[in-house]
């Protein structure tokens, strides 16, 4: 029997790519959302609301400003998806930050504390 995925899970796949690549080449000009790098995307099964997670490296980069610039360039990403993923509607975008790298560092942090009090 052959694997089915839902058009809403290709679709996040695509947005991860595209959003990620406009940051990479510089196409969004806010200078805030170039230092944002995007983690992943979900997308509702109805393709109407999609959240788009996102992260930074640098821990003194501040989340908020990177989330006001991505924000700021909102509309210009939803017009190059819409060209690029050929839909007529594309989901509304929401813009998230990702904690999900920072809770892993802490964990590791603490794993490595009760390593080295044993």
């Amino acid at each position: 029997m052959a694997a089915t995925f839902k058009r809403s899970a290709r679709i996040s796949d695509l947005i991860i790519k595209e959003v990620s690549q406009m940051i990479v080449k510089g196409e969004i000009r806010d200078p805030r959302a170039s230092l944002a790098f995007i983690t992943g995307a979900r997308v509702s099964d109805n393709l109407s609301n999609a959240n788009i997670y996102f992260s930074v490296l640098d821990d003194s980069t501040d989340k908020e400003e990177v989330l006001k610039g991505l924000e700021s360039a909102k509309g210009f990403i939803k017009t190059a998806l819409s060209k690029r993923l050929k839909m007529r509607k594309l989901p509304d975008l929401q813009f998230k930050h990702d904690t999900a790298l920072e809770t892993g560092y802490k964990v590791d942090e603490v794993l490595r504390e009760i390593k080295t009090d044993e």
